[in-house]
């Protein structure tokens, strides 16, 4: 049976970052697919943002600009600011170059990348503490 999820609930965002964390860190340790990994760690953070910003009542936005969602978090004072900076600052450009052609490609540095998913760990974490998280329901 289908499980049912709501794009308000943020324990919903936390539950589908957590699932796609755990497989870029395989890939991480195993050091493949550099720029798989980079995007998908960047829509992992976006949606640990997410979550958060809906958890203190943020209209839920359609975006994927990392920049944008973590002045939505500075916007309303989060103490989070000013962890989540240097990651959508890093994560923000890596996003679209890695994924598309017409840009120039970065080396690949895998204790950066290991050190990223890390810290976007242990903010899910923390955003998952400050909600009541359960897996989405089966929809019976």
């Amino acid at each position: 049976m289908p499980r049912k999820t709501d794009s308000n609930n943020p324990a919903d965002w936390l539950f589908i970052a957590e699932s796609d964390l755990e497989g870029v860190r395989l890939l991480i340790e195993r050091q493949l697919s550099y720029s798989l990994c980079v995007s998908k760690l960047a829509e992992i953070l976006e949606k640990v943002l997410k979550a958060e910003l809906i958890r203190t009542g943020w209209f839920l936005e359609k975006t994927h600009d990392l920049l944008k969602l973590g002045g939505e978090l500075r916007a309303r004072g989060s103490d989070l600011t000013d962890r989540v900076r240097p990651l959508c600052e890093s994560l923000a450009e890596r996003y679209f170059t890695d994924r598309y052609p017409g840009f120039d490609l970065q080396d690949e540095d895998w204790v950066t990348l290991r050190a990223q998913a890390d810290e976007t760990a242990r903010l899910l974490e923390v955003v998952k503490g400050r909600i009541a998280v359960s897996p989405p329901s089966s929809g019976t």
